[in-house]
């Protein structure tokens, strides 16, 4: 998380701790400011693009960065890459089979920082299959939006490949990518 601040109104938060510089205590996601994006290469040529539509997520902020904890849900069958076939054959048995595995579920295991960047890791969960992923998280910063209440926005990156969750694409499992790239927009409401 680097500290820019794109508004003039952001401000950091005269109650945060010198290592986060949020107020303790647990923010909420706001699901209006929110998306779960992904791209994966179709074919070695170019990347198909989509996001996930219902995700909800917490943030409980500790005085440290080792008390800190992110934990987020993913719907899977919210998936939309902007084609009605494409998101239909995703949401089958063939792919994310979403009878079966209904969420996708994070939990974050660290928190660090080097040189004013930070890196959240953690366990990623699709179906009945866990394993570690690594997000490299900048802060946006904190600013009043309207009705008062105060916003943390962050952007996160990072990448997995699909088929250590169990992720095959069928007949077609040959043309599409196996790495997975994930961009994450959020912006979480101050605890009151």
């Amino acid at each position: 998380m680097d500290t820019r601040n794109d508004t003039p109104a952001a401000t950091s938060t005269p109650t945060a701790t010198a290592d986060l510089p949020l107020r303790p205590g647990r923010w909420a996601l706001d699901p209006a400011h929110a998306r779960v994006g992904f791209a994966v290469r179709h074919m070695g040529l170019a990347k198909v693009r989509g996001h996930f539509g219902e995700v909800d997520a917490t943030l409980i902020v500790g005085a440290t960065p080792d008390e800190t904890s992110v934990e987020a849900t993913i719907a899977t069958a919210s998936i939309d890459t902007g084609n009605a076939f494409r998101d239909g054959n995703l949401r089958s048995a063939d792919v994310l089979d979403v009878e079966r595995r209904p969420t996708i579920t994070f939990r974050s295991t660290g928190l660090t920082a080097s040189d004013g960047a930070w890196r959240l890791e953690g366990d990623l969960t699709v179906g009945d299959v866990t394993g570690p992923v690594a997000l490299d998280v900048e802060f946006g910063g904190v600013a009043d939006v309207f009705g008062g209440a105060r916003h943390a926005g962050f952007d996160a990156r990072g990448e997995v490949r699909r088929k250590d969750f169990g992720l095959a694409f069928g007949a077609a499992d040959p043309m599409v990518g196996q790495v997975v790239e994930l961009t994450l927009d959020l912006e979480f409401v101050e605890p009151s």
